[in-house]
């Protein structure tokens, strides 16, 4: 999006406008002119900017070129359009040449010489995610289709229709400005984002690429105003619930001073669907393979950067990973970050039943649905069980500060079509998602960190929301004042849940910002 360079697609689409305009110019109805002397001067304004604009824009965004993504359903579908326009032309050029002929309807186009090339462009710059483009079109369509409405209403007359339709029209017309109105707010959103970003890092590393990790191409976001500072590789949760497109809403605040490195791991995301004719069914996707996945990016890191030792930051099963990984290879690592630190999910899980079943009984509650989902649970602890009992006892454990990551997804310049497709599969259903990565549920339904090795030979820092519990901040700091390391500290953001990254972005970031530096 936003890509300044040559269009050919705009180009051909500026052909395509201009030609048949030419060839009118020395075929006009009989008396034409007499409908064009007392068009609106504001009207007239308006037509004259958006021409120029939507020209300009057509060429100088690279946005528009044929290009292999998702999005290319636009692209077909506003050609279709410039299509329909060409019709309308070959159209007219074959008949008498009237006014009637020049303002006869096309499939329900009642001004198709004027509202087909903006209909053209408005889609030409949904493809593009080119905010300049849609709104170049919004202001040439308002001036040139209306024009060409006030005259065709003087060619035909304005027939009045019955109450329904009136109706009808305008609940249509409402409907399209609130269409029009969320493209232009999601698109402009990116695009403002997009730039800020790119003055931000213009002079360090703004990348996204499929880089080879344990013989697979995985999906590999890195930023940062300086590739002299720590590197940050993150961890997102889960397993399997990517979240790199968002990651800018804290990892903003920490650029001046790290490169930050968010990856979408084996199995879900991004890296999913690139690999989807090779695994589609997760077969790869195991813990051991996650750690070699990891060890081969932080080695990546390591040598792109010209760094001896990574920071790892992770969230939620991010932990279980991160700090399985760092007691392996301690040498890689100059810190470790537990946001959300997973201790033991069963037992979690339980501590957040027996906090809530006691607030129930002492508000006076009807605990039996409660009991029997926990029973369930603890009788078969699945994932749809699971699932079942967090629903429950969430009533009695209310978030002060809300997630913002669904706006902050919005708002993404980083937000891709793959993005939402795996987003719409882990709203599918649970037991298909659960199945595709079992073998990584399993294992962090079994992972037990009191069970495990306690020494850490680097500095270790654990992040905690205070209304957290997914993992209860008493039982995270309980296993951290078991756990052995060169340096510790465990910091609790208030108002938190357990998504703290994306409920308070900045503070959560100058936490991490304020633990790095006082293990320096």
């Amino acid at each position: 999006m936003f890509h300044f360079g040559f269009s050919y697609v705009g180009l051909i689409y500026l052909l395509m406008l201009f030609i048949p305009n030419i060839v009118w110019a020395k075929n006009r109805p009989v008396g034409y002119e007499q409908y064009t002397g007392n068009e609106n001067k504001f009207l007239m304004t308006l037509e004259r900017i958006g021409e120029i604009l939507v020209c300009i824009c057509a060429l100088v965004f690279s946005d528009f070129n044929i290009r292999k993504t998702y999005w290319a359903g636009w692209l077909v579908l506003s050609f279709l359009f410039m299509v329909l326009y060409e019709i309308y032309w070959i159209r007219y050029f074959r008949s008498e040449k009237s006014m009637k002929e020049f303002y006869r309807s096309l499939i329900g186009f009642k001004v198709p010489e004027a509202s087909l090339p903006v209909i053209t462009f408005f889609l030409l710059g949904i493809y593009g995610s080119n905010a300049p483009m849609l709104i170049s079109a919004i202001i040439f369509g308002i001036g040139h289709i209306e024009i060409h409405i006030l005259h065709r209403n003087e060619v035909y007359g304005k027939r009045k229709r019955k109450l329904p339709f009136r109706i009808l029209k305008w609940i249509l017309a409402a409907f399209g400005i609130v269409i029009v109105l969320i493209f232009l707010f999601v698109i402009g959103n990116r695009n403002i984002n997009f730039l800020r970003h790119y003055k931000l890092v213009q002079s360090g590393v703004d990348e996204a690429d499929y880089l080879m990790l344990g013989g697979q191409e995985q999906y590999v976001q890195m930023r940062g105003m300086n590739t002299e500072n720590p590197v940050i590789i993150y961890l997102h949760g889960g397993p399997s619930s990517p979240d790199a497109y968002t990651t800018y809403g804290f990892s903003d605040f920490l650029l001046d001073d790290y490169t930050f490195v968010a990856w979408d791991q084996r199995g879900c995301g991004r890296t999913y669907f690139h690999n989807l004719n090779d695994d589609s069914q997760n077969e790869t996707a195991s813990f051991s393979q996650a750690l070699e996945d990891l060890d081969n990016l932080v080695d990546y890191a390591l040598n792109r950067f010209g760094k001896d030792k990574v920071i790892i930051l992770g969230h939620s099963y991010g932990t279980i990973l991160g700090s399985e990984y760092v007691k392996l290879h301690p040498e890689k690592v100059s810190a470790y970050i537990g946001a959300a630190q997973v201790v033991s999910l069963e037992k979690m899980d339980i501590y957040s039943y027996e906090d809530a079943l006691y607030k129930a009984k002492a508000e006076g509650d009807d605990t039996t649905e409660l009991e029997e989902a926990f029973e369930a649970f603890r009788q078969d602890d699945s994932i749809s069980n699971m699932m079942s009992l967090r629903h429950l006892t969430s009533k009695y454990h209310p978030v002060a500060v809300p997630d913002k990551a669904t706006m902050l997804a919005v708002r993404s310049p980083y937000f891709g079509v793959d993005d939402f497709r795996w987003f719409l599969k882990q709203l599918g259903d649970i037991e298909d998602y659960w199945n595709l990565n079992r073998q990584l549920f399993e294992y962090t339904f079994d992972f037990d960190a009191d069970a495990r090795s306690k020494e850490y030979d680097m500095p270790v820092y654990f992040v905690s929301g205070s209304c957290d519990w997914i993992c209860p901040v008493d039982s995270v700091q309980a296993y951290f004042e078991e756990i052995s390391a060169v340096d510790k500290g465990m910091e609790i953001i208030d108002g938190c849940g357990h998504n703290l990254q994306y409920s308070s972005p900045e503070e959560f970031a100058a936490t991490v910002r304020e633990v790095l530096t006082t293990s320096r």
